[in-house]
């Protein structure tokens, strides 16, 4: 996709994303002057920028890392984090856990603000009030991003409807084992997620190299925030469309991938494009397997001024709205389980490029211009199980 001269066009600037996660570093060398924690809701903001084990860092530093001081260069670096801390793997009891706010109080926090992308690298919202604010969130025109799991089952929320689920492949475009098991048709775009440097720990002393969904769903919402940047006007549905339609796989785009979705994000077809058409803004391009346009709907309760400000907290709970499943559940202790790392890692299907080597997309990794070579592409989102 040949990024540098994609971030001649658009680099994020302008673009907050909501990164729900263990917390974000402001003062590593790459994301300083990239933090808004001022922005941090006060309801939610309890340590938000103490990272208690480096990984809410890492995928800020992925998102809009700017490569100083040999960190990080995100793939959006024009883009802001706004840092939300909740207890994942890493703090699992303690004061601290009892005073870090539940997922779903982050979420719907995050969806009364003006980030446009909300970044979910974890999993193990199942309960009612989860998916409540997951519904919310969509219903605010928030573009919601998560990892599919690392560990034998899907996981939540990526799972839901309005979320968009995160594969994870490798540099020969091989769909990676454990999001391959993890997946199981909930997988909706695939990016980079073996071999990325990532913070090793807590202390922010060194790098190493992780492997997990995580990290391909910081990339997923570092495409959106470019083709968001570029076109500010645009409503989620339009920026949902434009995933979709420029995704690069092998198959046929009705026959989607029960392992790699749509394909891999390629944001530059959409940058190299100023005519390029992201078709209505107020049609849900995913509304017949979501469940109907959650956003249409929003919009008609304000229109008509039916509903009270308690409905509206309340999207999400009618009986209509899908549960998760046993093996959707997350089995890591705490609140949730993040997907950072994983013991298995060979490669098992092959998610196939278009072919133009012009498309290969090369993240530049800190000063020291390390590189990532991956496929170009997009994606979807689709809630039913998936055949190929």
């Amino acid at each position: 996709m040949k990024t540098e001269e994609m971030w001649k066009v658009s680099t994020g600037e302008g673009v907050k994303v909501a990164v729900i996660d263990s917390g974000v570093n402001p003062n590593t060398a790459s994301l300083k002057g990239q933090v808004l924690a001022d922005e941090t809701p006060k309801s939610v903001a309890y340590h938000a920028t103490d990272d208690y084990s480096g990984h809410g860092t890492s995928m800020a530093e992925l998102i809009a890392g700017t490569g100083q001081g040999g960190g990080l260069q995100g793939l959006a670096p024009g883009a802001k984090i706004v840092p939300y801390r909740i207890a994942l793997e890493g703090l699992e009891s303690g004061p601290e856990y009892e005073e870090s706010p539940e997922a779903w109080e982050a979420l719907r926090a995050a969806a009364d603000t003006d980030a446009k992308i909300i970044n979910m690298s974890f999993g193990g919202m199942t309960s009612k009030e989860d998916q409540a604010a997951i519904k919310y969130a969509a219903s605010k025109g928030k573009l919601l991003v998560a990892a599919v799991g690392n560990d034998g089952f899907p996981d939540a929320p990526a799972l839901f409807p309005y979320v968009i689920g995160a594969a994870a492949v490798d540099s020969t475009y091989k769909v990676s084992k454990f999001s391959k098991k993890s997946s199981r048709g909930y997988a909706d775009l695939a990016a980079p997620g073996e071999g990325i440097p990532t913070w090793c720990d807590e202390t922010f002393r060194s790098y190493c190299q992780s492997q997990g969904t995580s990290q391909a769903t910081a990339l997923v919402s570092a495409a959106a925030a470019l083709i968001w940047s570029a076109h500010p006007d645009w409503t989620v549905n339009q920026v949902t469309r434009a995933l979709l339609d420029t995704a690069s796989r092998g198959w046929p785009k009705d026959e989607p991938s029960m392992y790699a979705g749509y394909g891999f994000i390629r944001p530059r077809v959409v940058l190299a494009d100023p005519n390029y058409d992201p078709g209505p803004p107020d049609v849900d391009p995913l509304a017949k397997i979501n469940g109907g346009d959650v956003l249409a709907k929003a919009g008609a309760r304000d229109a008509s001024n039916t509903d009270n400000a308690g409905n509206a907290d309340n999207a999400g709970n009618s009986s209509s709205e899908p549960s998760a499943s046993a093996s959707g559940a997350s089995q890591a202790p705490g609140k949730g389980s993040t997907g950072g790392t994983s013991a298995a890692g060979s490669n098992v299907e092959t998610a196939a490029a278009d072919g133009d080597s012009g498309n290969t997309l090369w993240i530049a990794l800190g000063a020291a211009a390390a590189v990532i070579v991956i496929g170009g592409a997009g994606a979807a989102v689709l809630r039913a199980r998936r055949a190929r």
